[in-house]
């Protein structure tokens, strides 16, 4: 009997083209390593393949994985150790074998996908550990940072007014508390949570950057008289712009004293405080924090987590009852706690990363990204034409050419922040504190050495001296 003809075959053998991806794949790992001389532009076939139209008739496998990796390799890929723009994650290489496997068995964890959940309360179990949340912590794996606080939001909503996510806020007024440097993502959710960003209340900053808390103090109690219903405060644990710490204990008390919910956005700080937890005292009396594991635990995107410290109020502002979704097991799903339905296995990953490494190499290398910002804070302090925003509170430090014979340094550090994207030696990008130009490198990849960060300063001072004397 013939064998019957099975549709979306590939026209080689699917181990000969396994084998094919994983050289690509070991050729890129290779390539990071070291750092890149120069971001080569795109070359006559990527241009044309981005003028193809919709491809009618297959082709080769391989001719298709090649195309893959030469576009790739002309694109920004953040896991090179000279990649100091925004905060990226730097692509692990067991995380990247994590969505293989998980990707492989395209597993969905809406509902009860057996080992696969339990794997996923494991990883959640030990992201709380490994950041110093309370163990006995609910929650889930997200796509990221966005997704975290608008799912913590919700249940801080629901939390604050029973029942309004089925009949809405109506006439309610509410209110969110946050510093005025907090993610832009929190306002995003609490947009998309019907609250409204006008009620967004952006307290001022210490001279540390940090949400004063006598302030928020007072805004709450004004609110509260005014009739309006506080919702959340947002504490942050690493802002994006300076890596600045909110005073999370102070910022409980003001909480607990009001019954207020403390969410903690530490999508991009918390880990941290694996090394560092004088600096996040009070985390563990939050009621839910953020944490992006694709950003300081090095894991490839996606790999969020939301984390409660009692999963039933996730299960308050998301679980439902469906013909399609019965409760056999009289347990809930992971659907019935989270924000998204379809969810791939992100938790694999870090359950793997933490098994083939351990916590502790993990610390070691926050530890070393902390150094790094420190060398680099520390060697600008010796030229007269740097200067440093201030002491780095985690790994990013803001800092500007300020050559004398420059009169418009904010026009000038643009004009360098662009030269230097162009220049592709290191790649770094600007930002506006205060009103000021800045450039503001992050320490997040465990490739970097301390070869880049004093790379960052010399090209950095060539290129700025260039401009000057055009």
């Amino acid at each position: 009997m013939n064998e019957p003809e099975r549709p979306l075959r590939l026209d080689a053998p699917r181990d000969e083209a396994l084998e094919h991806a994983a050289k690509l794949v070991a050729e890129a790992w290779r390539s990071f390593d070291r750092f890149r001389p120069e971001e080569p532009p795109l070359d006559e076939r990527v241009q044309a393949l981005l003028r193809a139209a919709l491809p009618q008739a297959g082709m080769s496998v391989h001719e298709a994985l090649d195309d893959t990796a030469r576009i790739l390799d002309e694109s920004i890929a953040q896991p090179r150790p000279r990649y100091f723009a925004f905060i990226g994650s730097s692509g692990l290489e067991i995380g990247t074998l994590g969505d293989l496997l998980a990707h492989t068995y395209d597993i969905n964890l809406a509902v009860d996908a057996r080992a696969a959940t339990l794997i996923e309360k494991q990883a959640v179990r030990w992201a709380a550990e490994f950041i110093g949340y309370p163990s006995e912590a609910g929650g889930a794996f997200t796509s990221g940072g966005t997704v975290s606080n608008t799912s913590a939001l919700a249940a801080a909503r629901e939390h604050a007014l029973p029942g309004s996510r089925h009949t809405g806020l109506g006439g309610t007024r509410t209110a969110v508390y946050c510093s005025q440097e907090v993610h832009y993502s929190i306002t995003r959710a609490i947009e998309m949570l019907g609250i409204g960003s006008s009620n967004l209340r952006a307290i001022p900053l210490d001279e540390r950057r940090r949400l004063i808390p006598e302030l928020l103090a007072e805004a709450i109690d004004r609110d509260l008289a005014d009739g309006v219903t506080p919702i959340a405060v947002v504490a942050t644990a690493g802002t994006t712009l300076t890596g600045a710490i909110d005073p999370l204990d102070a910022i409980a008390d003001v909480c607990e004293e009001r019954d207020v919910w403390m969410h903690i956005d530490g999508a991009y700080g918390l880990p941290a405080a694996s090394v560092r937890p004088e600096l996040f005292r009070g985390l563990e009396r939050a009621g839910s924090v953020s944490v992006d594991a694709h950003k300081w635990l090095y894991l490839p995107k996606a790999c969020g987590i939301v984390l409660v410290r009692r999963q039933e109020d996730l299960a308050a502002s998301f679980a439902h009852e469906q013909g399609y979704l019965p409760h056999q097991q009289h347990e809930l799903h992971a659907v019935d706690i989270t924000f998204e339905y379809s969810r791939p296995f992100r938790a694999l990953k870090l359950w793997l990363a933490m098994r083939a490494h351990g916590a502790q190499a993990f610390r070691d290398s926050i530890e070393r990204n902390l150094g790094e910002a420190r060398l680099l804070y520390d060697q600008i302090g010796t030229y007269d034409d740097l200067e440093a925003l201030g002491p780095p509170q985690l790994s990013i430090v803001p800092f500007r050419h300020v050559p004398k014979s420059v009169e418009d340094l904010n026009a000038h550090n643009q004009r360098l922040a662009d030269a230097l994207q162009a220049d592709g030696r290191v790649w770094i990008a600007s930002a506006l504190i205060d009103g000021d130009v800045w450039l503001r490198p992050c320490f997040v990849n465990f490739r970097t050495t301390e070869e880049d960060v004093l790379a960052l300063i010399d090209v950095t001072r060539e290129l700025g001296a260039k401009l000057t004397s055009a």
